[in-house]
């Protein structure tokens, strides 16, 4: 199974957090993992994309609101959900961890918001302290806060360890003793 990574971020987004999703959508596709976005031809969204794409065989996922939404030419695989904003549901539900590239939108912060309640792991790209604090003090252990994308994988790699270990041990007869 290959992980998805969501990476959800504001349509109008500061050039700090685009530079740090187009790099973040780059190291994600290097991983080999996912990458599932609102799937817009704009902001975080549209710059995630794109840096998946600078890696052969990539695969990226776009969750989009409406038809009336132009999908990024960098989605591989578009699901038009015809839902509005409650779309932010299913891009939270369906990454096993959730990356936010800027809070500066009230759709990105309804994701974050969303992933907490569903006890998903979530990252701060690049959140200010007041933004940190307040996340923090909602999700607790479930968010981490970091710089840069680099350091974001790093996160999510540890969290994957994680959970490949939480399955070996649960598969194998001896690790029940």
């Amino acid at each position: 199974m290959r992980y998805v990574v969501g990476v959800m971020g504001p349509a109008k987004a500061r050039k700090k957090d685009i530079e740090n999703a187009r790099v973040l959508g780059e190291l994600i596709a290097r991983r080999e993992w996912v990458l599932l976005t609102g799937g817009r031809d704009v902001g975080v969204m549209h710059a995630a994309n794109q840096g998946a794409k600078k890696v052969a065989r990539s695969l990226t996922v776009g969750v989009l609101p409406s038809t009336r939404d132009r999908v990024s030419k960098y989605v591989d695989v578009a699901i038009i959900t015809e839902m509005g904003s409650a779309r932010n549901n299913i891009c939270v539900l369906s990454s096993q961890v959730i990356v936010a590239c800027g809070l500066g939108g009230s759709g990105t912060v309804s994701e974050v918001a969303l992933a907490l309640k569903a006890g998903k792991e979530v990252i701060l790209l690049g959140a200010t302290p007041v933004e940190e604090k307040f996340f923090k003090k909602l999700g607790r252990s479930l968010v981490s806060s970091v710089q840069t994308a680099e350091d974001a994988i790093n996160v999510i790699l540890k969290r994957f360890e994680q959970d490949d270990a939480h399955d070996l041990e649960a598969t194998q007869p001896w690790g029940r003793f």
